[in-house]
């Protein structure tokens, strides 16, 4: 087996844009994720400009290139078997490599509510990104202007995550957007599995995905073959508020982890290990406690600390919302997680209610409206609590949402000037968008209109470079708030994970070497990756088991060796199924092509081998010094005619020298008479 990572994180924690990795496992390359990092976007100018541009001189003004590592490798290593999607995000960059010849026949498996969800971000960002070409004029073949110079290597560097490293200034993850054939394309390759549902590639590898509790259809993958099984273990959460909790139990039996949760290099993680004794419920203490068993990891790992953060941090965001619309001012929150956007209309529905303050919700986005019926269609992957109020008898709404679209204080607009939006729109209001990069859409005419109001709140996500993207509208008298949000694994809760799941060997990232350092006592290995760097990984299983169909085994013939084994001859084809190599009949044309025996066993009494050999007619006998006293000792016999030859009999083996093939097949068939064999 080998491993390469292609991809780490981006801005966001790893959920906007995931790691990926190139496997290759029993002679199968698969990519696990292929993200596009949007923050690559903050380098390009906003569109439309307008007269007032700000600090946008230094900006890129053109038509935008997206940032794929992932897709930028894959397509340089000559194509893949197949890809495994974890999440909706970190399928945007498919349609960069499904349109190469390459990936023809490329497999593509991601759960049906990501692959849904995926489908809508990729058509919001073809959409968006027409807004650029009809600004500048599409690009013409070849390489832009721009990429040749210093200065896309300057911008791209000077973002959080988005650094060119080689020296030759590498720009090939910066490609042109695909367009919206390219998405159908991709779609069309797409294989959708349904939670828990167990499929099979090629024969070879059984694939199982289950949720990872980060958002809803998001999914930690099991790949069994026959020498190894694999946990692909992306950005996780084990409690969740809105998606179901990781499944963590169903990974048990795997050999190897594959940790691919970043999230605890962000500066939210940073902060919250240091909050004291009582965050830290799972800390190394309990990992080095004597005689702690499986059932208290398990509590640790269930108990709800992180999502009790998280609440606490959107009641934050809501008061500081509250205040601004208290001040007269607008909101604009350009986040494009569900999960949060969920909970924060959740929450700000309830502070507006005590507060007695009526003002309207929009939801701008192409997306919006589908996206946000997902979640009353998909109960298997709600959390448990919002399960139990989909299926009780009490007509309660199984999120926030809901009421606030009935009472008309929630409105859904695919665009800004969609018709009905007008007629619905006051000021003050509170706007949620997508647009995180601040360069287009929504956000960019609605940052133009606020951004001189210091009544008014900006609304931002932890990991992006403030300062960098409101350049181009300074200067801003607007508040700017920036939140950080659970993005998977805290450091603190790694080694109770891992002292449930006993794996053999773990793939850990370098990164997150220094945060969570090996324990000398774990009876499992390490080995750390990082990006760029091919790493051969050690075989966990020397053998392997072969199934046999029950008929087949029924018609064998069994010879005892000894009192524990018995062994049986058969002519039979090894096949490859569902992950498992098994022994099936061979045609019986062929099943009686040789009789002769194919194993032999048990020590070869001289005596009886001389008489063998001398009733088939050959010459044969003792040499003069044989000795045949002695236990244990090595033995001959002379053959003269019809060939010269001599056969040696020790305790642990019998040698034939001949030169001749028929004298040697003569002699080999006495001695199959006078062994046990098969």
């Amino acid at each position: 087996m080998k491993l390469t990572c292609v991809a780490t994180p981006g801005s966001g924690g790893g959920y906007h844009s995931p790691a990926s990795h190139l496997l290759e496992v029993e002679g199968v390359r698969l990519l696990l994720d292929c993200p596009v990092d949007l923050s690559s976007l903050a380098a390009f100018a906003p569109v439309p400009l307008g007269p007032d541009s700000g600090d946008a001189g230094d900006l890129i003004r053109a038509v935008p290139h997206y940032w794929s590592p992932a897709a930028a490798a894959a397509a340089k290593a000559g194509g893949v078997d197949a890809v495994l999607v974890s999440s909706a995000t970190g399928m945007l960059g498919l349609p960069f490599l499904t349109r190469l010849p390459s990936f023809a026949n490329t497999k593509v498996y991601v759960t049906e509510l990501a692959a849904r969800i995926g489908k809508l971000m990729m058509g919001e960002l073809v959409e968006m990104h027409s807004e650029f070409v009809r600004y500048y004029g599409p690009d013409l073949d070849g390489s832009p202007k721009w990429m040749q110079g210093e200065k896309p290597h300057k911008l791209l560097s000077s973002l959080q995550n988005i650094v060119i490293e080689d020296e030759g200034m590498d720009l090939a993850p910066l490609m042109p957007l695909y367009s919206a054939p390219n998405l159908e394309e991709c779609m069309r390759k797409t294989q959708t599995v349904k939670y828990g549902e167990e499929v099979c590639f090629n024969g070879m590898l059984m694939l199982k995905a289950s949720s990872s509790g980060l958002e809803l259809g998001n999914c930690v993958w099991s790949i069994k073959g026959p020498r190894a099984s694999i946990t692909y273990l992306p950005s996780t959460v084990f409690v969740s508020a809105h998606a179901l909790d990781c499944d963590y139990n169903s990974l048990k039996e795997n050999d190897i982890i594959l940790f691919s949760d970043f999230s605890s290099l962000n500066v939210m993680d940073e902060n919250n290990e240091n909050l004291g004794e009582n965050a830290m419920v799972c800390d190394d203490s309990l990992s080095r406690a004597d005689g702690v068993d499986e059932d208290e990891y398990a509590q640790c790992l269930s108990k709800n600390d992180d999502i009790a953060e998280e609440i606490e941090r959107i009641s934050f965001i809501c008061s500081c919302i509250s205040d601004a619309i208290k001040s007269g001012g607008s909101v604009l929150i350009p986040i494009g997680r569900l999960g949060v956007i969920l909970l924060i209309l959740e929450h700000i529905s309830e502070t507006l209610l005590s507060s007695n303050m009526k003002v309207p919700i929009f939801m701008i986005s192409g997306a919006a409206e589908k996206i946000i019926s997902f979640t009353n269609a998909v109960p298997e992957w709600l959390c448990k609590p919002r399960q139990e109020k989909l299926f009780s008898r009490e007509e309660e709404a199984l999120f926030g949402h809901v009421e606030l679209l009935k009472e008309g204080r929630l409105f859904l607009f695919p665009h800004l000037y969609s018709k009905g939006l007008l007629a619905a729109w006051k000021e003050p209001c509170i706007v949620f968008c997508p647009d995180w990069s601040l360069r287009h859409s929504t956000a960019v005419h609605l940052l133009r209109r606020w951004h001189a109001d210091k009544r008014n709140l900006l609304v931002l996500e932890q990991g992006v470079d403030a300062e960098f993207i409101l350049k181009p509208f300074m200067p801003v008298a607007i508040q700017v708030l920036e939140c950080s949000f659970l993005s998977g694994i805290k450091v603190r809760k790694v080694n109770p994970l891992l002292s449930v799941l006993k794996p053999k060997l773990v793939l850990f990232p370098e990164d997150l070497k220094s945060r969570c350092p090996a324990k000398e006592d774990t009876p499992w290995s390490y080995l750390y990756y990082s990006k760029g760097k091919t790493m051969e990984i050690p075989n966990i299983r020397e053998d392997f088991e072969v199934g046999l169909p029950t008929d087949f085994a029924f018609g064998l013939q069994p010879r005892q060796l000894d009192k524990a084994i018995a062994i049986a001859r058969l002519r039979a084809k090894l096949h490859l199924s569902n992950g498992q190599y098994v022994l099936v009949a061979a045609p019986k044309d062929q099943s009686n092509q040789s009789m002769r025996q194919l194993l032999h066993w048990g020590a070869v009494d001289a005596g009886r081998l001389l008489a063998a050999l001398q009733e088939k007619g050959i010459a044969c006998a003792f040499p003069a010094d044989d000795d045949d006293g002695s236990a244990g000792c090595v033995r001959s016999i002379l053959i003269t005619s019809p060939g010269e030859a001599l056969v040696k009999m020790a305790p642990e083996r019998t040698v034939i020298y001949c030169d001749d093939e028929s004298t040697t097949r003569q002699i080999y068939d006495a001695l199959s008479s006078v062994c046990n064999g098969i």
